[in-house]
This record gives structure tokens, sequence and C-alpha cells, in this order.
């Protein structure tokens, strides 16, 4: 699918084309732009929302810098779409986040308009600081840096901390600050409702006006451009609400609030600014799902919101009423019920209420569930101290995304040995979204450290009585993982059972090979089984649970039973569930056992649907046949 011939986009396939336009033209190629968005991602999925939003912002920057010898970096890439549209992909946009086309993220090795690769939050100010200042050492001091990073992202505390080192450097670099007052679910926090502020200031927005009106309402900007530029920042530090600017404070020359949907004045505002010596901010106001009316309204769903009809909105996803539900809504309500017996629980999660359904949990005991922003590493803590303090707060968070807050998970929670439950969203492979948010590593290094209990269930009521056993008195840290998407139990409501911390099941009985998995994929595994019981072997099939600790009577069972093993786990093949049944053989003497493992192999796995990535990495059921067969010829 391409642009529509005759529209001005049609004729763009790089921004040298772009900036040959008149400026004037601008407003048509942003509408050319968003139309095209919207065609493409309505038939094939991913983040609409946002790309939506900085449509005029992506077209000005393009327009006003030398990309990509000047380097632009975004923040997460959500956004980044328009871009992709504007740097040579125009006519490859259709394969979007499928299987070997191009990524739903900024990814260097696609484009050199990708200046770094983003996907997680809260990375690009960093990433620019450190390409400005290389460029001054380098010797290429008119190189332009610019990252443009959303209100959201803005309150991690790896932002704080490149906005701390950038404003006592003499870098050249430009942070945009693209200020909508969404990420997923609506911005929370002391920084939103400070942003609030400055964009609902009465005085400030007339002072700003009377401003741009004496630049450039009715001229073109002048020779003393610079100055005026300078007189707006001087004013906004003396006037705006009575207070001090914090990015001020940090050593940026502050500009803006803007209008972000202006790509006239944007262009004049960027040309300008490249002559500001130093570390810049803009901040920049947009609307998430800019253009599209019924994204403008429902920011949260036209997110990421899958195939939908563009005149109607309405989502194309079928719902089947015995269809089996997703994990995150059994999280939700579980939780709810939970907490309904026990008063001392609680709810955390980083600026993913809606993701994982803690939303649900927040509407009905607001007090006692928490969305803290996107701040992984805040949350565990903050986690930690409500459970020194006796409570037991379920903190969810996305298995990618766990990887952040490392450090306080051992320092803050496992070293003292807290009765913190981690609910792990999006373990294993995720699908579209590609490498950098598969939740592959976490069986592997969670393993490693002390006091932790890790246990994975492989459907909706082994997931509900691990919650269930995981907020009883006694216990520290737990790390419950699961998938994205469905079960495989429509009827998954079930009396709470407590289980026993490092016991597995036996699923099937089996004869020569004898598989052992941990968590959804089992459920693969059991396919697989079945498939060969057909053709007249049984497999004997082991649902672990728990990676930690351990059930070695029941391995001591399997490998006494079989000397042909193997393991399964939508995980990474080094340091998991393979890993640990490799070591305990070798501990415990079962040196004739031949142990394959299986599971995620080690390379960053791409973007795809669930059924092709699956099928990649070999763990799929014709994987576990063909894997079974060749072990049995041995």
């Amino acid at each position: 699918m391409t642009p529509a011939q005759g529209t001005m986009l049609s004729n763009i396939e790089s921004p040298a084309d772009l900036r040959k336009l008149s400026i004037d033209d601008l407003p048509q190629v942003c509408s050319d732009v968003r139309q095209f968005i919207l065609e493409v991602v309505s038939r094939n999925p991913g983040h609409l929302g946002a790309s939506l939003g900085v449509v005029e912002l992506t077209t000005a920057i393009h327009y006003a810098f030398n990309t990509p010898d000047d380097k632009l970096i975004w923040d997460v890439g959500h956004q980044a779409y328009a871009h992709k549209i504007l740097t040579g992909r125009k006519d490859i946009f259709f394969t979007n986040r499928t299987y070997k086309g191009i990524s739903g993220f900024p990814r260097m090795s696609e484009s050199e308009y990708d200046a770094f690769g983003t996907g997680h939050s809260s990375t690009s100010i960093s990433a620019a600081l450190g390409m400005a200042v290389a460029s001054g050492l380098l010797g290429n001091k008119n190189q332009q840096h610019i990252a443009v990073i959303g209100d959201g992202s803005m309150t991690a505390g790896m932002a704080m901390e490149a906005l701390n080192n950038a404003g006592v450097s003499k870098a050249n670099l430009l942070v945009i600050l693209n200020d909508n007052g969404i990420a997923i679910d609506k911005n929370v926090g002391g920084l939103s409702k400070y942003l609030t502020n400055i964009t609902t200031s009465r005085a400030y927005n007339r002072l700003k006006d009377k401003i741009w009106w004496l630049m450039g309402g009715k001229t073109r900007y002048g020779a003393n451009s610079r100055a005026v530029v300078k007189q707006i920042g001087n004013a906004v530090k003396a006037t705006l609400l009575k207070e001090s600017n914090l990015f001020e404070a940090f050593g940026f020359r502050y500009f803006g609030p803007v209008d972000g949907h202006d790509v006239v004045r944007l262009v004049h505002l960027m040309r300008d600014l490249q002559n500001i010596p130093g570390p810049k901010l803009l901040h920049v106001v947009t609307v998430k799902g800019k253009g599209y009316e019924k994204a403008e309204r429902d920011q949260t769903l036209f997110h990421a919101p899958g195939a939908f009809d563009m005149e109607t909105g309405k989502l194309k996803e079928t719902h089947c009423q015995n269809q089996p539900p997703k994990y995150q809504v059994v999280f939700g309500k579980t939780i709810i019920e939970l907490a309904e017996q026990n008063k001392k629980i609680v709810g955390v999660t980083p600026a993913m209420p809606t993701g994982c359904s803690l939303n649900l949990m927040m509407a009905k005991m607001p007090d006692r569930a928490f969305d803290v922003g996107i701040a992984e590493q805040h949350a565990v803590t903050f986690s930690a101290g409500m459970a020194a303090s006796g409570l037991v707060p379920f903190c969810n968070i996305y298995s990618s995304f766990m990887q952040r807050s490392y450090d306080q998970l051992i320092h803050d929670v496992a070293l003292q040995n807290l009765h913190v439950v981690f609910c792990l969203d999006r373990g294993g492979l995720v699908g579209e979204d590609g490498a950098t948010h598969h939740g592959v590593y976490d069986l592997a290094y969670l393993r490693a450290i002390p006091n932790m209990t890790i246990c994975s269930p492989m459907n909706e009521e082994e997931m509900r009585n691990m919650m269930y056993t995981a907020q009883l008195d006694e216990m520290g840290p737990w790390a419950i993982r699961y998938p994205r998407g469905r079960g495989v139990m429509p009827q998954w409501k079930t009396d709470f059972a407590s289980l026993k911390p490092g016991k597995g099941r036996q699923i099937r009985e089996g004869e020569k090979i004898a598989i052992v998995s941990i968590g959804h994929i089992g459920n693969v595994a059991l396919e697989a089984c079945l498939r060969f019981a057909g053709e007249g072997t049984e497999i004997a099939l082991f649902d672990i649970r728990f990676l930690k600790p351990l059930d070695e009577e029941l391995l001591h069972t399997v490998f006494k039973r079989f000397n042909k093993i193997i393991t399964i786990e939508d995980g990474s093949i080094i340091g998991g569930l393979g890993t640990a049944v490799t070591e305990f053989a070798n501990d415990n003497g079962y040196h004739n056992a031949a142990i394959i493992r299986m599971g995620i192999p080690d390379r960053f796995i791409g973007q795809g649907t669930l059924e092709e990535l699956h099928h990649e990495c070999g763990i799929d059921s014709e994987g576990i046949i063909e894997t079974a067969r060749k072990l049995l010829k041995d």
C-alpha cells in the first residue's frame, strides 16, 4: 500500500524532497501523512494515537533540520510512524510490525535516519547528549542533536539524570518535550501537574501570544530573531506562574509552550533555536490521536487499537462468548478478590494500569491501587517500603520493563527478604512489538537472586492459585510470570487452593521421552504430546510450575524413569529452566541422560505473530515433535 498518486506525500522519498517544498505546502503534507497512517494502521494494527499526535512536529523537524546529518532520537518510538514515512519507508510501511517487515520502533540497522534504537522510555536525552558530546570531541561542532521525549517518559529517573547532566554541559542539544498529558493511560504525578500549570496559565499564554505576534504574526523573522527568542526565555523565567522554571533550574534554556500542530510556526522556531548554543528545551503541546476524532476522544483505546474501521472507529476484533480470558484480566479480577479477603494487599504498576488490568482495582479500591508513572525502579522500592511496613504489595510490571529495576529487586527487596509479589506481565515472546518488548530474560535473571520464589502458570486456574499462595503470611519475594494474551480455560474462575512452593505436577504418563515445561508454553507441549500419541507413542509431560525452589523430588522421578528429556520454556535458553534441569542432572550424577533444551535462542528475536515467532524459535508443536523424533532415533 502506497500513498494516493497526486498527493504531495507521493513525491516525497526523503527529507531532502520535503525541504524542496514551500513552507506553505507543509500543512498539506501533514494532512497526507496523517491520512496515510490511518489507512495503513486501520488494516495493519500498530501504535496509532501517538503517531497521529506528532505529524506536524515530525514534519517540522525534518524540514528545519538537516537529517540524517543532524541526529534525531525518538523516545520510546511509539510515535515514529510519520518519521518512517518521510524517511524513505512509505512504500514498505504496510509491513510495519509484521514478520520480517520494518520494526514498529526506530532501529539503527533499518535506516540512517534512525539515529538511535528505542523501544523503552526515557532514553532519548541520554543518547542525544552522548552523541552531542561525541560530535564536539570529533570536531563536528555544527551538528544538531534533537531528542523528542513525551511528558510521560520525562517522569522516569533516567530522563531526570540526563537533564541534570546535560544542563551543565555545553552540548549542542535540543530536547523537545512532547506534552500531550497521556502515555497509554493518563499521566500522573507532580511533573504532570507542573506541566499542566504551565500550559493552562492564562497570564503566560497571553504573553506568549503577544510575543509571537511581534516575532512573526505579520512579518518574517528578521536579523534580530535570536534576540527576540532570548526575550521569550527571559519572559517565561520572570513571569511564568510566579515560580521558578524546572528546566531552567537544570541549566536548560526553556522555550514554550507552543502549539505542536502549527507546523509553520514550529519550523520558524526550530530554525531560530539552531542558532542558540548549549542545551535547550522546547515545550510543545500536542493532542494524542490528533486529526482522528475517535482517537482524540478515546486516547487509551486508540493507543494501539488493533484493526479498525476508519469510518466508524469500530474495532474489527471478534469476541466469542466461550473464549478463554486474557491472563491480564485474570490478574485484574483475582487481585480484587484477594484484596477483599486480605486488607493488607495493595496494587502497584508503573504507568500500565489498563494494560495489566490493575485499573479494575483502581476503580473499585482507589486508595489501595497505585499508578506511579513510568518509573519502574521507584515502583519496586515503593513496593518494598510498603512491604517493610506490613502490607502485601502486588507489583505488576511488564517483564521487559522489569529489567530496568534489577538492582532495586536485589538490594531493596530480596536482600531484605520482603514480601513483595511481582506479577511479571508479558513474559515470553510478545509478538508484533518485537525485540525491545519480548520478556524472555526474566526466568534467567531472576533465578540467580537469593530468597526469590519464581513460578509461572500453565493456565488460569494455576495463576489464581499462585496469586492466592503468594499473598499468604510469612512469605518473602515472589515472581509470578505469565504471557500476553489468552489462556486456555473459558470457565476459569475456580475456588482458590494453596500450592506448595517448589512443587510441580505430572500432566501425562509416557514412555522413552519426558518433557519438562514451565508456564503457558506447556499447553503447546501438551498439544505435541497428543499428536505424538496419535502416532502410537506416549510422551510424558511434567509441569514444573516453580523454577525456584525447584521440585527436586519430581526431577529425581523424571531422571530415574527416563534417559531422554526435553525441557521447554518461552524464555532464554541460557540460564532458565533448561539450565536449571541440566545443573540438577550434573549435580546428582545423571550423566547418562540426554537433555535437549528448547527455548529462545541466543539472539534477539524480531517482530511477528506469536505463531511465526514460536516457529522461528522451534518451540511450536511442530518443533517439539521434530525434536522428539530426532531424540527417539538417537
